[in-house]
């Protein structure tokens, strides 16, 4: 964990992900999110914060980049997962397979932000994603959209690499003034059905 309980790998995602969308202003951006500070562990609150707020003036270009900051936090979550834990979740019958692989978006989102408090539920087909401290969602002023985005990406992309499809969608968000983030998570019906009306996660 970097200090004040951001999670390096969140930070190194947001990098990553402003060199391939907006390249031109990396430098720019890496007088918060510095690389020497990545590598030791010296990124806090104060310049995470000024990054986002500068990325949210950003406009159209704010959606896409911490989107792809999430599809790199979920591959790379998934890839340091231990090999056997991987395949022994692959493996499993689905209702179990999607009950392990949220165990993991929890612990991914626990380790964005330590903060976050994450609450993840299941029933049927659908669940939530209850996220009570968002560091991308700390506005001073409310604003019109959500800014859950970088939660919803990486939701979606690491159910997708344990092999289940979902579609993933803000219910309520804390920046528009909403009191927590909630992100609504709808399986494909055409992938599988799950075990009925059973609660898989608290």
């Amino acid at each position: 964990m970097i200090d004040t309980g951001i999670g390096r790998l969140l930070v190194v995602s947001l990098h990553q992900s402003i060199a391939e969308v907006l390249p031109t202003r990396l430098e720019f951006y890496e007088a918060w999110l510095n690389p020497v500070g990545l590598r030791d562990g010296r990124v806090g609150m104060a310049p995470m914060s000024a990054a986002l707020s500068f990325l949210r003036r950003e406009g159209a270009l704010y959606a896409p980049i911490v989107s792809l900051a999430g599809d790199h936090t979920a591959d790379w979550t998934y890839d340091a997962l231990p090999g056997a834990l991987r395949r022994a979740i692959h493996a499993s019958p689905r209702p179990l397979r999607i009950r392990l692989a949220l165990r993991v978006v929890r612990r991914l989102v626990r380790d964005t932000y330590q903060g976050s408090g994450p609450l993840v539920r299941w029933r049927r087909d659908a669940g939530a994603v209850l996220i009570q401290t968002s560091i991308f969602c700390g506005v001073r002023d409310r604003v019109e959209q959500p800014l859950c985005t970088f939660y919803a990406a990486a939701i979606r992309r690491l159910l997708e690499r344990f092999d289940l499809r979902v579609e993933v969608t803000v219910s309520t968000c804390r920046a528009t003034g909403a009191g927590t983030c909630e992100l609504h998570v709808q399986e494909d019906r055409a992938g599988g059905g799950l075990d009925e009306g059973r609660s898989l996660l608290h």
